[in-house]
């Protein structure tokens, strides 16, 4: 009888095992926006590289915030102010490290590599073998897969079949060996964009997949595009994803949400970088390197505003700053930046008024509120200046 209920659990667990499989080949509803050729040599560029990290921020405390991990422990060390500095001056280098972007390439499609054909080895066996090269400190893009067919040819491995192989002699920790629930079933993908867990969905797909997957530029522009409808592109800011995003966008002509939503926070300098790059991408004939190259001049670089936030703890209470330093943190501006914000306003001016811009009225209205708010911080800001008897520079 024991032998007999063990057996029938078994079998309720294979049965199991079996409608999991079937309910993981399930597709999830596919994305109408797709990359129509190979991204990767306008992805990679330099140029385009630089706009994305500008426009991603670098906040340290995001960057670092608090997560579930299993050692939660910390340490304390006692420091001098010159080690300190130079903590600071690495934790801002492994913050740029932790917001690398992940690449965009085009799908890879299957195409069939015959080796050698064997007609002496046809019915030899009814099973398939399959040969993988397991050299240690190899990656994994690098390992050869053939596989030995039963009518006795001999081939390259299957995109799958490959990633199968490498999966199962060089597991990487978090990867599953079919497909995720939460990407198999509509319903719950559906729900994890609803929640807006928008970031938890983008980090699950690069342990799960390759960039070179279908299943990666399916769900990946499943999550742009639904980021697109609600607004809440803060959510990726200071992310790994928030460059790949603004890429997405400026791709498919899409970019005025996002621009309205950096317009909105004032984040100007950002949104003549996503102009710009909208620019790049589809070879529009608009001079926009002289205006960036403004602006450079005139803002300090992601990296360089965050050392100086962390530096700010070197400043001890007793000591006093200037008049001028004072009135630029009550206003939030300096000169450089009302002068920076005028060059972008009047970039950003002449690309609403253009033929590429699809959401005129909201972009007016957008631009309008900041000119009047930057127009009464500017009052307030010479004012105390002259009342103070500081020298406009």
């Amino acid at each position: 009888m024991h032998l007999l209920k063990h057996l029938r659990q078994l079998n309720g667990l294979q049965g199991l095992r079996q409608a999991i499989r079937q309910v993981s080949s399930a597709p999830t509803k596919p994305s109408a926006l797709q990359y129509e050729r190979d991204p990767q040599p306008l992805f990679t560029d330099a140029e385009t590289q630089r706009l994305l990290q500008s426009m991603t921020q670098l906040n340290l405390d995001r960057v670092y915030r608090k997560r579930t991990v299993p050692d939660n422990s910390s340490e304390i060390k006692f420091m001098t102010n010159e080690q300190l500095d130079s903590e600071f001056q690495d934790m801002v280098v492994r913050a740029q490290h932790m917001l690398q972007m992940p690449p965009i390439v085009e799908i890879k499609k299957d195409v069939e590599r015959v080796i050698d054909k064997d007609p002496a080895l046809k019915d030899f066996a009814n099973t398939k073998y399959v040969f993988t090269d397991i050299t240690f400190g190899r990656r994994q893009s690098e390992r050869k897969v053939f596989v030995r067919e039963t009518d006795g040819t001999l081939e390259h491995a299957t995109l799958d079949t490959t990633k199968r192989m490498n999966q199962l002699y060089f597991p990487l920790e978090g990867r599953q060996s079919y497909t995720p629930r939460m990407f198999a079933l509509e319903e719950l993908l559906s729900k994890c964009l609803t929640e807006h867990k928008y970031e938890f969905i983008l980090d699950r797909l690069l342990v799960q997949y390759e960039p070179y997957e279908a299943e990666f530029h399916n769900i990946s522009a499943r999550v742009f595009e639904h980021l697109n409808e609600s607004k809440q592109f803060d959510l990726l800011r200071s992310t790994r994803h928030f460059g790949p995003m603004a890429f997405f966008y400026a791709w498919h002509r899409c970019i005025d949400d996002l621009l309205y939503d950096m317009i909105r926070r004032d984040y100007l300098h950002n949104a003549v970088e996503l102009i710009a790059l909208s620019y790049k991408v589809h070879n529009i004939p608009v001079e926009y390197e002289a205006t960036l190259t403004e602006l450079d001049k005139l803002h300090p670089t992601p990296a360089q505003t965050a050392l100086a936030e962390l530096r700010s703890v070197f400043r001890r209470p007793e000591d006093k700053q200037g008049i001028e330093q004072e009135i630029n943190t009550a206003i939030g501006k300096t000169d450089q930046d009302f002068a920076a914000d005028e060059i972008s306003l009047k970039f950003i001016e002449q690309y609403i008024a253009s033929e590429h811009s699809l959401k005129k009225v909201q972009l007016e209205l957008a631009v309008q509120t900041l000119k009047e708010v930057n127009r009464e911080k500017l009052l307030l800001f010479q004012g105390l200046k002259k009342a103070h008897g500081v020298q406009t520079s």
